[in-house]
């Protein structure tokens, strides 16, 4: 079991906590964080040390703590300047197991790299005084919908673990043009590869390992409203598998041609809804089934969406579709 730690949560985050090593050549714990550490600004360490925000279970670290093998020490990392997200989160459900919410467009699920206060789990933790809350699943920063957190840490595992072993049922809705070459539903099978270090992923030949059922529910305007339906759950697979049959999810800027883009432009969100969940709970067995509120803008609003949203000549009906 994790040693407690000794500093509370702060904006809903848990401190960092780094474990020494058992053995080493430095005579102090600053010594050996100097060399741990190197994203700390120059003289930033000695900053904290002096503020007394590095923490052992003793007690405030100063410069002239001895090394300790094996021990442990804590602090609140600085945060990132960020740019609020200027959408609500919805609560679609709530008992003493579960949060289900819809995550907004833009909005991270926990906090990585540039994205802290402004994620999900940190809003929640904070807004529904729940410091505990933990997702059971991921979505991606641009994907809206549904959004399922564990209220309580002893039962987290089991709910991941629906999530791991796809017992949960789950099924999107995406924009994309309406091309009526293509012979739908359809599953579509590949190999999707992520490389460390890419933001984007590809298929490539060998044994598959996404699986995704795409349906047309409707077309008017040269649009489809699809729903898609993975089998397994691959970085990007809706996206890569929509791309792949010639129609790209509206508002993709990976897909199939990579667009950068500001943190602060939320100008075009990606026209992807996580819409249902469905799965036996692993805690009251009862069965469970959520769906999203929300509504994808471009299908309700084009063609002022694409106007707003897009370059001229972006995006629009193909002339098979005119």
């Amino acid at each position: 079991m994790a040693e407690p730690a000794p500093l509370p949560q702060r904006h809903g985050l848990d401190p960092a906590r780094l474990k020494l090593p058992a053995e080493g050549p430095w005579a102090t714990i600053r010594d050996h964080l100097a060399e741990r550490l190197t994203r700390l600004p120059e003289g930033r360490l000695d900053e904290m040390l002096a503020e007394g925000r590095i923490v052992g279970a003793d007690g405030p670290v100063t410069a002239d703590t001895p090394f300790r093998p094996g021990a442990s020490v804590w602090f609140h990392r600085d945060l990132p300047d960020e740019v609020p997200v200027p959408f609500p989160i919805g609560v679609v459900h709530r008992d003493e197991h579960l949060v289900v919410v819809d995550k907004p467009h833009f909005l991270a699920t926990i906090p990585r790299g540039r994205h802290v206060l402004e994620t999900a789990l940190v809003r929640l933790r904070r807004d529904l005084g729940l410091p505990e809350l933990s997702p059971a699943h991921r979505l991606d920063r641009v994907t809206a919908g549904l959004l399922m957190f564990v209220t309580r840490r002893e039962h987290r595992g089991r709910y991941q673990t629906l999530f791991r072993d796809r017992r949960v049922a789950k099924e999107y809705e995406a924009i994309a043009r309406h091309d009526p070459a293509l012979d739908l539903p359809v599953v579509v099978r590949s190999r999707i590869v992520k490389d460390r270090g890419s933001i984007t992923a590809r298929e490539e030949p060998g044994p598959v390992n996404a699986e995704t059922r795409i349906e047309l529910l409707e077309h008017a305007r040269g649009l489809g409203r699809y729903r898609l339906v993975p089998a397994t759950g691959r970085t990007h697979q809706l996206r890569v598998h929509m791309a792949g049959l010639g129609i790209p999810i509206l508002g993709d800027r990976f897909y199939p041609t990579l667009t950068e883009t500001g943190l602060d432009d939320f100008t075009r969100p990606l026209q992807l809804l996580a819409k249902t969940l469905a799965f036996r709970d692993p805690v009251t067995g009862e069965e469970r089934h959520f769906t999203s509120r929300l509504a994808l803008g471009a299908w309700m609003s084009y063609p002022d969406w694409a106007v707003r949203a897009e370059p001229a000549g972006h995006i629009g009906p193909s002339s098979s579709d005119a």
